[in-house]
């Protein structure tokens, strides 16, 4: 597995046909990180996003939830783009993006945001 890079506030892993980019805090740990947006950029400009939670994580929202009367009092958790693993850090979470790339799940589990220059346009 390629090593990621710091590039200001995002986290890159470059493999040959794609890029996964968090965008973790500044200054947190890799191996810690629990909750994160990310975006993964094929080599044809095709870019897919999504929030990774770990388990754990989103069993502390729901309880938090519960706490706050928000989500029918913490019964439920849900988000389109939403993706719960089971380990935290992000070279976990590279190896699940890796997976869903691999067997093209990752149509189903993040959602698509178009061409990478397609932001230019507006």
């Amino acid at each position: 597995m390629g090593v990621g890079v710091w590039d200001g506030p995002f986290y890159r892993v470059r493999r040959d046909e794609y890029e996964i980019c968090f965008v973790a805090g500044v200054g947190e740990d890799i191996d810690e990180v629990r909750d994160v947006d990310m975006w993964v950029t094929f080599a044809d400009g095709q870019r897919w996003s999504g929030t990774v939670f770990t388990l754990d994580e989103a069993r502390r929202l729901m309880d938090l939830r519960q706490e706050t009367g928000e989500c029918l009092g913490g019964r439920y958790f849900y988000g389109w783009d939403n993706l719960i693993v089971r380990d935290p850090g992000l070279p976990a979470m590279v190896r699940v993006i890796d997976e869903l790339v691999t067997t093209g799940d990752y149509r189903s589990a993040l959602r698509p945001l178009g061409l990478a220059e397609d932001e230019d346009e507006d």
